[in-house]
């Protein structure tokens, strides 16, 4: 080998490693706000964390007490979305991807849905008010709220179906139609089981930002003070991130590490649902057959 080459392959090594830790030091920056929010959330809010706080009802104008309205409420939230939002975005991510070919048709609801995903969430809520709320007269309620989170989140579970389901290779397709199976069948039995990791993937998002969103349950479902537990999905609730917000912009005297504590619930909560989606995740991918 030659100087010249070899002083090549310095440099080529060089600006690897250069490139490396450039990397490095990115991915660094990237994790730094999120552990810097878990840190201060857990500095400044496990002295309020308690049985009592997890499962009382606010008391003294909500400057005491616990969450447990706000916390089932948000459960309920998350559950009425998922139960719309996941049959209808697989739905369509299928149709999106298994049927619709290249049309017009399938073009113009593409660009709803990356039109969708970029609607402000205040534009949601104003939504949902016109429409689950008012036109379809469900009232301010959990499954009105619910709807309007679902809806939101659509893009998000529409677009994480099309692309797993183009993730599995078009062989098991061809594989399954030769064997005499209809393209529903080879959909139901090979296709969706393999791709349901990435579905997945997007009901996880879907979960996040749900548990999260405040502006979208204003109007439709979310009461500042209930003094009785939700028990069905036509009543008013409770949520942990509009009482959040009432604790921070609305009510005096709230004590420091009671805000702090009720937005580490809300972070566990969350952390909890993904974790646990991810399990199930990470045991599917494990049985797919390539």
């Amino acid at each position: 080998m030659s100087d010249e080459e070899t002083a090549r392959d310095r440099g080529r090594r060089s600006s690897d490693r250069a490139l490396a830790r450039l990397l490095a030091v990115a991915a660094l920056l990237a994790a730094a706000p999120a552990v810097a929010i878990v840190g201060l959330l857990l500095v400044r809010g496990l002295p309020a964390l308690s049985l009592e706080f997890l499962f009382a009802f606010p008391v003294d104008g909500m400057t005491a007490g616990g969450l447990w309205p706000a916390l089932l409420g948000t459960l309920w939230l998350v559950g009425v979305s998922l139960a719309f939002a996941v049959p209808v975005g697989v739905l369509a991510g299928i149709w999106l991807s298994e049927y619709a070919g290249d049309g017009w048709l399938p073009r113009i609801a593409e660009l709803a849905v990356v039109n969708l995903a970029g609607v402000p969430s205040i534009v949601h809520a104003l939504f949902g008010l016109g429409a689950f709320v008012m036109f379809f007269q469900l009232g301010t309620s959990i499954l009105a709220a619910g709807l309007t989170l679902g809806v939101m989140t659509l893009p998000v579970i529409i677009t994480a179906t099309r692309a797993a389901l183009r993730s599995v290779p078009h062989a098991f397709r061809l594989a399954a139609w030769n064997l005499g199976l209809s393209r529903w069948q080879t959909i139901r039995a090979i296709v969706l089981p393999n791709a349901l990791p990435g579905i997945l993937t997007g009901v996880i998002l879907q979960v996040s930002r749900t548990a999260g969103e405040t502006a979208p349950i204003l109007f439709t479902g979310a009461a500042l003070y209930l003094p009785v537990l939700p028990t069905s999905p036509s009543h008013e609730t409770m949520a942990l991130s509009n009482h959040l917000f009432v604790l921070i912009t609305q009510i005096p005297g709230v004590p420091e590490d009671m805000k702090y504590g009720t937005a580490l619930v809300l972070l566990a909560l969350v952390l909890a649902i993904n974790a646990a989606a991810i399990v199930l995740r990470w045991r599917l991918r494990g049985r797919r057959t390539w």
